[in-house]
């Protein structure tokens, strides 16, 4: 059965809706030849007729064999129409990637990457993670603030500067020296992804600050600093959409006050990739045009960073 051509499987179903080799013929646009070529083919193959054949102008009628054949192949034909959709689907980029991401990431690149990729390709389906580990495994992308052990192709997006945001007059105005935070008390994020590394900095800028409470939770951890609980180091990604571009505060609650946001010198940063498996991006067209368009939103995001300073 492996030997069948859907070729064969086509031109018999077009003899029995046409009625004959001729107007089937005329329809597929073969010659009248390569019809009868095609289902004596097939009868080979199975090893019985699938047609009685009259002669001349008369109909041709289908025989118990090939009516056992027809039945089960215009479910094959369906399919192999509907595998052939799907196949040209995908090459347009309309089909289904998994992307692992951070808090971030999804919070300030990927509305923007989502909203273009839907406008390209409105049937793509486009499936959001937050792993617990940087690991790629069954995704398709990993966003991730580094570099991961999995052997991957990768890019670097951008690099993201950290800032101090303290309730005002805890710090003094414009860029604050990175050794001002020691001993300060600080709201932070868990000891996760890039967080260890950013301590590290501080440290080796001269700044050990107490940590009094950790949160995955930029709102929160921004609402405990408005609470007196201390300052916080925040990346510039995390909270850029709630800083208010004129006075650079982040405004709070009605009651609440505004917290001041103030570079650092030196500015730690950390840098946000985009991973996928070696070789991958070349065997779906959305993963690569995802790429492709994440790269362009997160170059456009750089522009409007605070600069580094070493």
């Amino acid at each position: 059965m492996a030997d069948f051509d859907l070729r064969q499987l086509t031109t018999m179903l077009a003899i029995t809706e046409e009625g004959t080799f001729s107007r089937a013929a005329t329809r597929l646009g073969y010659t009248q030849s390569s019809v009868s070529q095609h289902i004596a083919a097939l009868e080979r193959t199975l090893g019985g007729a699938v047609f009685d054949r009259p002669g001349g102008p008369r109909p041709v009628r289908i025989t118990p064999l090939g009516a056992v054949v027809l039945e089960h192949g215009r479910e094959v034909l369906a399919k192999a129409e509907a595998l052939g959709q799907a196949v040209d689907r995908f090459k347009a980029g309309e089909g289904r990637i998994d992307v692992g991401t951070l808090q971030s990431v999804s919070h300030a690149i990927l509305p923007t990457v989502l909203r273009l990729l839907r406008e390209e390709h409105p049937r793509c389906e486009i499936r959001l993670s937050e792993p617990d580990e940087p690991r790629l495994g069954e995704l398709d992308l990993l966003f991730h603030d580094g570099l991961i052990s999995e052997d991957t192709e990768h890019v670097l997006l951008m690099e993201d500067p950290y800032l101090a945001v303290a309730p005002p007059d805890t710090l003094p105005a414009g860029p604050v020296p990175a050794r001002e935070l020691d001993g300060k008390p600080m709201v932070a994020w868990p000891s996760t992804c890039d967080q260890p590394r950013l301590e590290q900095s501080l440290a080796e800028a001269g700044a050990r600050p107490r940590i009094v409470f950790r949160s995955a939770g930029s709102e929160t951890i921004l609402s405990m600093v408005r609470a007196g609980m201390g300052l916080a180091v925040l990346p510039w990604l995390a909270i850029h959409q709630v800083v208010c571009r004129d006075c650079g505060a982040i405004h709070g609650p009605e009651g609440w006050p505004d917290l001041q946001v103030h570079d650092l010198d030196p500015t730690p940063a950390r840098s946000i990739y985009l991973h996928w498996p070696r070789g991958r991006d070349a065997e779906s067209p959305l993963a690569a045009r995802t790429i492709e368009t994440a790269v362009e939103v997160a170059r456009e995001l750089a522009r409007q960073a605070p600069a580094a300073r070493s």
